[in-house]
């Protein structure tokens, strides 16, 4: 954490009114990683108020500037998703000059995220142990596709690949049907999350003992611990999941329904709300039939529970059944495109889009971290940098870094 005694973090004026001051203003990351898994978790400690300075090739920059259409100004949009409020520094890597240039960083640096492919140059030049005996305050996460043991440990791997070989897509799509992804990055998105949980923790232990650390995750693992009840379920019966469309593998009903116009999920997590369920549809003969009486007995008899529910609600609209359902207290939702879910007054009242200025783009809407300090919301404090756009001014002040401290 870099501290002067005339340095002070400046308080941000959030979209939903106050300021914020965040909770690691002062911590200043480097940011090597690229793609998604490691450039989400360095956006997220951005907008928890980090200095985040994204180190980038020369050429090209991080891959996902060119992951496109659509491009929003000279980049694609996927590279705007993961790189707000980062400032954006072009250096080679490989060369004598870079790898001195990164070195001052590091002095005046809390935290090195990188996903460096194990066994590669680059892993090889910065390699861990160097780092933490020359920068011993430095902590440093490591993302890779499958860990850093194992006979997999050397294997390259994107998103998909962790989804497939860690059981994900398995467990998606319609039972019996061909394996499907997830719509959402999950591999990736699942070592991001970690790895900023790994990150706060080794800063706050910092601040007891001043040394840091280096943390290792992976998409695959993430994946592992993502499993939660689907593992557990596995072990107590030693039978193989598999996909149950929108169902839940062990709560009935609990999916998506066909209603007279499109579907809706409906959620029941316990037995009462099955029966303010049935009597609600007008089948209170169902949620008196014994079989159906606990969630226990709806499992086992899952395909006739779920026939006969989907037999009586196909004769209402989804605006009906949701209308009647939030009335009466039970869970259920329509099933909402993305163009709703931006429009919806709900998005709007937590202030989770916000709008930054692009320098060549104009206006960009950002999602904003997703937690609240004292009510207030991390504000997305600049729009994703254009390659290189902060060299000059972060090279040059390398060249006089203030003393790296203990402090978290």
């Amino acid at each position: 954490m870099r501290t002067t005694e005339t340095e002070s973090a400046p308080d941000t004026s959030t979209a939903t009114g106050g300021t914020f001051e965040g909770p690691l203003a002062g911590v200043r990351v480097i940011d090597l990683s690229k793609i998604l898994a490691g450039p989400y978790a360095t956006m997220s400690l951005a907008d928890l108020g980090a200095e985040v300075i994204k180190v980038e090739h020369p050429d090209g920059g991080d891959p996902t500037r060119a992951w496109g259409p659509p491009m929003v100004g000279p980049d694609a949009t996927y590279f705007h998703a993961a790189n707000h409020s980062k400032k954006s520094v072009t250096i080679d890597l490989k060369s004598d000059r870079g790898q001195a240039q990164v070195h001052k960083l590091l002095a005046d640096a809390d935290v090195l995220v990188e996903n460096f492919r194990p066994g590669s140059s680059l892993q090889t030049i910065f390699d861990y142990k160097e780092l933490a005996a020359k920068f011993p305050h430095l902590v440093i996460l490591h993302i890779s596709a499958y860990g850093d043991h194992g006979p997999m440990r050397d294997e390259p791997g994107y998103d998909m690949v962790a989804q497939a070989r860690g059981g994900l897509m398995s467990l998606t799509g319609e039972a019996g049907g061909p394996p499907m992804k997830a719509g959402f990055a999950m591999g990736d998105l699942g070592a991001g999350l970690f790895g900023i949980i790994g990150i706060v923790s080794a800063l706050f232990e910092r601040s007891r003992t001043g040394k840091g650390q280096y943390l290792t995750t992976s998409l695959y693992e993430g994946q592992l611990a993502l499993h939660v009840n689907w593992a557990t379920n596995y072990f107590a019966d030693g039978k193989r999941p598999h996909a149950l469309g929108s169902g839940h593998p062990n709560l009935v009903p609990y999916q998506a329904y066909p209603a007279a116009d499109d579907y809706f999920v409906i959620a029941i997590g316990n037995d009462s709300l099955w029966q303010q369920l049935c009597t609600a549809i007008g089948r209170p003969g169902l949620g008196e039939d014994e079989r159906f009486a606990t969630n226990r007995g709806r499992v086992i008899n899952r395909e006739y529970v779920n026939e006969e529910l989907s037999r009586t609600l196909r004769t209402k609209t989804v605006d009906h059944w949701c209308a009647l359902f939030s009335a009466a207290g039970i869970p259920a939702a329509p099933i909402k495109h993305l163009d709703e879910v931006y429009a919806d007054p709900q998005t709007e009242a937590l202030g989770m889009v916000q709008t930054v200025d692009h320098p060549t783009a104009g206006p960009m809407r950002q999602v904003a971290f997703p937690v609240n300090f004292n009510g207030l919301r991390p504000p997305v404090r600049s729009a994703p940098p254009e390659l290189g756009a902060d060299t000059d001014d972060i090279l040059g002040a390398a060249d006089h870094p203030h003393p790296a401290t203990t402090g978290a």
